[in-house]
């Protein structure tokens, strides 16, 4: 087990370093008896879930009540179903049998599920769990929702009288207590917990309730009688989003020892100086602290605390603002080495884990749902296109870093030799694309995203159809069915990259009405079935620049990041397809960015729209013509996403 790695894991040896000089101390705190053991399946399910605080603004609709219609969403979330259906139960389940003690012929898989790493089950009892559930919530795939049933079921048969269930011991969370060197064994636990709530939520599995109900009575009975200075000392090894999972876990059965439990997990030294508006976040392992914040913003909406609101409202601002590329995405070598506003010398070729990226849109969801504010979703939306769309192969196969190092190529994972982190939270992302594309308040009606789909409101005896094909054309269109006619708004958002000229359409009609960019624009009125309107969104090039150097730029169009195509001499299959280790070794020599000559202004005289329709460009370069596409299109050759402008240039960012 090669724990100490180069770039990708320094964390762990920082976190062992730490550990190393804890003493073990009587333990000092306890949450409760154990005679609190008491949650059941039943409980959960005749009325003690927790009702949740009345802090929301916004409201999404369930999962399945919103159908993509054809688009690029649909056939790359089909790719992903695809790729979960190859992988059979029985070696899924491997690593678990083996540790409890039952038979199991079945191949182990490789990557970080071999039976001798120590992050074995995060994927294979976790990720996967989520995926498949989250594809029978979505688009009702009943293979899927077998295949975790059938996990579910296998993984009870594993799980020990007192609760714990894993695919590696329970000796592991003595080594952690004790400051011996452990990868992190609360980030699976939180995995394989997370997997179990997702099928009870979302496939109404009650077994694997009973599963997860178990494990979140293990976690209280060990965290008890620790005091809050060993805690500390605990928690400075990643558990992922243990005070999210704990707090849910609280809000289906309603036990509140696990909210307890989950407040074990706050971590000061992260929580306080973001509760008081300070980024500390330098020299930080970027996708350890998400998961925390989410847990944050999760207990906020089921207890009403405002610090925890302040704590994840000022980390999305502060990280959202100060420390992603143009794509949304952030990190570079997993961590934010430098302080708010500088990435100056951070477009590395493991720059922008797209765990990051995963987690920093979960967390906007929230926050957008406390505020309902549309910037939040252009934040959102640029993410989607740029940081999420763009991470799969045709096979289903997912990055692990987004590289931003120019000259660098996409490297996936493999089939059954590799399981990284970003491996299961990209098999959720796919599965989950119809999430964020309507909300509500009350009975009015909010588009965010303009993505071909079909809502069902039974409340509102509203069907409500979108149709486009955005990008590649300047526009969305919307139909309604409804039987009978209704008042209410209908909230279009206007986002921040509009360009002039837009309008929108009633029934064939141009309205005399309009909204700035990065707003909403408001359509209140009797509605009646059938009714139409389009919505125009002229897109045009725009740039970026790099926080902290204003000669990189990043050009968009609309929402989109672009890229330099410059070929794929020199590339390899094992350079594109990695097994365990997430990287392949970095070039000697690093290619430079394309130079370009620009001119003061908004405008980007340098590059070219060749067409819309199919989103080509041309950029003229110090060096020649070089062709230019999205960057979520790029596979199998060498990008480059900024280019270096000519000394004293001014760019706008």
């Amino acid at each position: 087990m090669q724990q100490d790695r180069d770039h990708r894991r320094r964390f762990l040896k920082q976190a062992a370093t730490a550990l190393a000089s804890l003493a073990v101390v009587p333990r000092a705190f306890s949450l409760a008896p154990d005679v609190a053991d008491t949650a059941t399946p039943a409980d959960a399910t005749s009325g003690n879930a927790v009702r949740e605080q009345p802090v929301y603004r916004m409201r999404p609709f369930a999962l399945g009540q919103v159908r993509l219609l054809d688009s690029d969403f649909t056939r790359a979330a089909a790719i992903n179903q695809n790729y979960l259906h190859s992988l059979p139960v029985d070696r899924l389940a491997h690593s678990f049998r083996v540790q409890a003690g039952i038979a199991s012929s079945a191949k182990p898989l490789g990557g970080w599920e071999k039976p001798d790493c120590e992050l074995r089950g995060h994927f294979s009892g976790g990720h996967y769990l989520s995926a498949a559930a989250l594809a029978y919530a979505t688009v009702g795939d009943t293979t899927l929702k077998q295949r975790g049933d059938e996990l579910v079921a296998a993984l009870a048969a594993c799980q020990q009288p007192n609760g714990y269930l894993s695919a590696f011991p329970e000796s592991f969370f003595d080594r952690l207590s004790s400051g011996q060197k452990v990868w992190a064994p609360f980030y699976t636990i939180h995995k394989i917990l997370a997997g179990m709530l997702d099928m009870y939520v979302h496939t109404g599995n009650k077994q694997a309730l009973q599963v997860a109900i178990g494990i979140g009575n293990w976690t209280v009975r060990w965290l008890n009688g620790f005091s809050d200075a060993e805690m500390a000392h605990i928690l400075k090894t990643e558990y992922g989003g243990m005070n999210d999972s704990l707090v849910e876990l609280y809000a289906i059965t309603g036990n509140s020892r696990y909210l307890d439990a989950a407040h074990r997990f706050d971590q000061v030294s992260l929580f306080d100086p973001l509760a008081a508006h300070r980024d500390e976040l330098q020299g930080l392992h970027s996708n350890t602290q998400i998961p925390k914040v989410i847990g944050a913003a999760r207990r906020y909406e089921l207890t009403g605390e405002p610090r925890y609101r302040r704590i994840a409202e000022f980390f999305w601002e502060t990280v959202t603002r100060n420390r992603t590329y143009a794509t949304g995405g952030s990190s570079n070598d997993e961590f934010w080495n430098t302080a708010p506003g500088d990435l100056k010398g951070q477009l590395g070729l493991y720059s922008a884990e797209c765990c990051v990226a995963y987690n920093l849109m979960k967390l906007t969801r929230h926050v957008y749902e406390w505020n309902g504010d549309p910037r939040a979703f252009d934040y959102y939306e640029r993410t989607l296109y740029n940081a999420r769309l763009g991470t799969q192969d045709g096979d289903g196969m997912k990055l692990y870093y987004y590289p931003l190092q120019p000259g660098a190529a996409k490297f996936y994972n493999t089939p059954t030799d590799s399981f990284w982190c970003c491996t299961g939270s990209g098999a959720e992302e796919f599965a989950r694309f119809n999430d964020s594309i309507y909300f509500r308040d009350g009975s009015d009606l909010y588009v965010n995203l303009f993505i071909p789909s079909e809502l069902d409101w039974p409340e509102q005896k509203l069907r409500f159809r979108q149709e486009t094909a955005f990008p590649r054309e300047p526009l969305t269109r919307f139909r309604l069915s409804i039987t009978t006619p209704s008042t209410f708004a209908l909230n279009l958002r206007v986002p921040s990259w509009i360009g002039p000229g837009a309008r929108v359409r009633l029934n064939g009609q141009a309205l005399d009405v309009f909204a700035s960019p990065g707003s909403y624009l408001t359509i209140k009125r009797e509605w009646h079935d059938g009714d139409r309107l389009e919505l125009d969104l002229p897109m045009q090039v725009t740039r970026m620049a790099l926080p902290g150097d204003d000669s990189l730029q990043a050009v968009l169009y609309g929402p989109l990041v672009l890229a330099a195509r410059l070929g794929d001499k020199g590339l390899t299959h094992d350079m594109q397809y990695c097994g365990y280790d997430a990287a392949p070794k970095p070039e000697p020599k690093p290619w430079p960015a394309p130079r370009v000559v620009d001119k003061q202004g908004d405008e980007v005289p340098w590059l070219r729209v060749a067409s819309a329709q199919d989103l080509r460009f041309e950029a003229q370069t110090r060096d020649g013509t070089l062709a230019v596409i999205p960057l979520n299109q790029v596979h199998g050759e060498r990008y480059a996403v900024y280019w270096q402008s000519e000394p004293g240039a001014h760019g706008n960012g």
